[in-house]
């Protein structure tokens, strides 16, 4: 709602620049809009005549004072003028604009109007878009860093998906490479020890308590009762059992956490021999590809990369390039205009040689983008966590989900910038108190139901009103920021990560209960006042539905 205005204003005052000053209207400083800090200063405002000081030749308070008259007969002109209450100029020569009670209202208006469908919009005109998240090897349960990439690429998908884009969610299955085989004979060798033998563990095995479990299931399934029947049986079935045993683990944590995937692709599918040799053959017939001592390498410097890559090695086996580039000619095939992969930093120095593949393929750099998720710390009683997959010592999505909950561990995972170390505070993540941000958020979604309760039981119902009674500096103070929910669901659009939502809500739920403690909702003596304020709570609901939602965050009415 507010971004509308925004952009018929910032229309209106570049045709009022290139009016009030004609000659130098093409050399004066992009034209930048913001939200002041201090609601005294208006809801939004403009530095532009103290950006254009020095080009103009003039001082700002100059500037703005040519530039207001300019102004107010444009808005005229442009639907504008009942919209803005006042434009007032502060030294040393911001602008700032006011908006009419009348345009507020008109916010609550469409809250009420729209309700689940508030915030949604066609910008993103159904473009597929896939995104490509946890993928997580299955040679173990899903860790707290694959949770963190879980929670951020679920809620972006709802994100895109609510401003109008085609987004599906992917996991990429790596069953193929020597970590598959390692799980296996890792098993093989617990199992071994069970039957009161003893098999030499690799070096780089997975050491977990869960590979002694599986191997108690593997030999019960397969009847298994002493060592030489253990050693007669196929290597393969150890790999395939601990493969399939652990996807299930891992489709029953992510859907538990909330998580569902509309694809579930197989590296051992999708990156078979015959499909790697016959993209490479592609990329050699565009003179991408050259050998060199042996090996076959990819021309990467020719798109920005360091250093070329070598795709196949001397004695015949490809490096982790080749099935990559293969399954990402794969999703543009699928239809997919963009993708986006989600992986953990690590993976960073990775990113130049695959968007080099994505060009060779024929696409832009654009199509491609790879987000990068920070890992998280977990702190239990002050201190923090050790982890390391490997040796089984880590802290999994599952033990985190039965700890603090769904709710909390999915907020939690949220609560800073992507391209942040997050700390994960597990006895904060278990309070019942405004300390904790997730409990904060649902208690205000929870206070407007029981204001509910107590409206029916005062038979006051929220009406169809003008809203003109509402006048408060609380309650146009939320009004404001309900109105700004489309404005942060595209941050989140163009920063590529939900965590703009997280912190509005966190914002929105502070507004509504500084509104609740000061303007006196249900009063039978004011009815009509009542009324109206009942249903600014009940937009303030169901903004807050909607961005808990998005979030994957269910909105209780009882705590």
């Amino acid at each position: 709602m507010l971004s509308d205005f925004k952009s018929q204003l910032h229309l209106c005052l570049e045709k009022s620049l290139k009016e009030a000053f004609p000659n130098l209207a093409d050399t004066l400083p992009a034209l930048e809009i913001e939200a002041p800090a201090d609601h005294q200063h208006g809801e939004f405002a403009t530095n532009i005549a103290l950006k254009s000081s020095k080009i103009l030749r003039k001082s700002p308070m100059d500037i703005a004072g040519e530039f207001l008259p300019v102004f107010q007969k444009v808005i005229e002109g442009k639907n504008l003028k009942g919209k803005i209450e006042k434009v007032e100029v502060k030294k040393p020569g911001f602008i700032n604009f006011y908006l009419a009670p009348k345009l507020v209202y008109t916010i609550l208006e469409q809250i009420l109007r729209e309700e689940k469908n508030y915030g949604r919009m066609d910008f993103g005109a159904r473009e597929k878009i896939q995104i490509e998240f946890v993928s997580a090897n299955p040679t173990g349960p899903l860790s707290v860093a694959h949770a963190r990439q879980a929670a951020v690429g679920d809620a972006l998908a709802n994100i895109l998906n609510h401003i109008g884009f085609d987004a599906a969610r992917e996991y990429y299955i790596n069953d193929g490479g020597n970590q598959i085989n390692i799980l296996g004979t890792s098993i093989k060798c617990r199992a071994a020890e069970i039957l009161g033998g003893t098999i030499e563990f690799p070096e780089n095995g997975y050491q977990g308590a869960y590979i002694k479990d599986m191997a108690k299931i593997f030999l019960d399934q397969q009847g298994l009762k002493d060592l030489p029947a253990l050693e007669k049986t196929d290597p393969a079935k150890f790999t395939r059992f601990g493969v399939d045993y652990l996807l299930d683990v891992i489709r029953k944590d992510l859907s538990d956490f909330g998580v569902h995937f509309q694809a579930w692709s197989h590296e051992s599918e999708i990156a078979t021999k015959k499909n790697i040799e016959k993209v490479l053959a592609e990329l050699e017939k565009k003179n991408f590809l050259y050998e060199k001592d042996g090996a076959i390498w990819f021309r990467s410097t020719d798109f920005g990369d360091d250093k070329d890559r070598v795709v196949k090695k001397s004695d015949g086996s490809y490096t982790y390039l080749a099935p990559d580039i293969v399954y990402h000619k794969n999703k543009f095939e699928r239809g997919f205009a963009r993708l986006i992969n989600i992986w953990g930093p690590d993976h960073h120095g990775y990113i130049p040689r695959l968007t080099a593949a994505v060009e060779a393929l024929g696409q832009s750099r654009e199509a491609l983008k790879v987000l990068i998720v920070q890992l998280a710390t977990i702190y239990r009683d002050g201190q923090p966590v050790s982890m390391s997959t490997r040796r089984g010592q880590f802290i999994s999505l599952r033990e985190v989900i039965d700890e603090v909950g769904v709710d909390a561990a999915r907020f939690f995972f949220l609560m800073r910038h992507i391209n942040v170390h997050l700390d994960f505070d597990l006895e904060l993540a278990k309070k019942e108190t405004s300390e904790n941000p997730v409990f904060y958020i649902q208690y205000a979604h929870a206070r407007i139901h029981s204001i509910y309760v107590k409206a029916a039981e005062t038979k006051i119902k929220r009406k169809k009103k003008d809203f003109q009674l509402l006048k408060e500096p609380e309650e146009m103070d939320l009004i404001k920021q309900l109105g700004s929910f489309s404005d942060i669901l595209m941050i989140c659009y163009h920063e590529s990560d939900p965590y703009a939502l997280m912190n509005y809500l966190m914002e929105l739920a502070t507004s509504f209960h500084k509104f609740y403690d000061c303007c006196r909702v249900i009063d039978p003596q004011n009815p009509e006042l009542s009324c109206e304020r009942l249903a600014l709570a009940n937009a303030a609901q169901i903004v807050l539905a909607n961005g808990l939602s998005l979030l994957g965050l269910s909105t209780p009415e009882k705590m």
